[in-house]
């Protein structure tokens, strides 16, 4: 799903307009990101917590020339789903062979 496809289900799911969805969806995106971005956390009970971790500095590989580099300690964003959305994506587990769409 696209965030088009997103907006999309949020106006249906909310009864409102896909540009008020939009509007709602994109300041929520906005947020989080700006949030996390001052070291904060960002809890959503049930869905889960965005928050900056730090990546220790580390060697990797030039996948070209095998050489060893140093991969500098940086920080990132992260997700942790809670406990509600695990259950959730756990008991809708797709059929073997195929992907659930």
């Amino acid at each position: 799903m696209n965030k088009a496809e997103l907006v999309d289900a949020i106006a249906a799911q909310a009864s409102v307009t896909k540009k008020e969805a939009d509007a709602v969806l994109s300041a929520m995106i906005d947020v989080v990101m700006e949030t996390v971005a001052k070291q904060d956390k960002v809890t959503l009970v049930g869905f889960g917590t965005f928050e900056a971790r730090d990546r220790q500095a580390r060697e990797g590989r030039n996948p070209s020339t095998g050489q060893p580099i140093k991969i500098p300690a940086t920080t990132v964003p992260a997700f942790s789903a809670g406990k509600g959305f695990k259950d959730m994506v756990a008991s809708a587990k797709p059929a073997k062979g195929g992907k659930k769409k």
